[in-house]
């Protein structure tokens, strides 16, 4: 079986969505189930593929599966965008400066 890159997982919407709710807090399969409206095991499918990724960890409390975000593996991805930051950084730079100059 291939190994999936980073931007291989990240790249399926299901699982950027669920990333994102383990940002903001750790959450269980069933939490994880009512937020993506995906099926049991859907969800569970995509969070073995994130946990085989260390995207995620899980740890059992009572009957429960709780998974939390591991964010060292993103920054393989921050790396790499390390090479374009210049371009949205220079554009943000031209925006404020019209910005400044519109208050004027």
């Amino acid at each position: 079986m291939k190994t999936m890159s980073i931007f291989e997982i990240l790249a399926e919407p299901h699982r950027r969505t669920m990333l994102d709710l383990l940002r903001i807090r750790e959450r269980s399969v069933g939490e994880l189930v009512d937020k993506c409206q995906l099926s049991q095991p859907g969800v569970s499918k995509h969070l073995r593929i994130m946990r085989e990724a260390g995207l995620v960890t899980v740890r059992s409390v009572s009957q429960k599966s709780i998974y939390s975000i591991r964010p060292e593996p993103l920054q393989e991805i921050d790396k790499w965008l390390e090479s374009y930051r210049h371009f949205w950084s220079s554009k943000l730079d031209e925006l404020e400066a019209f910005l400044d100059h519109e208050k004027e």
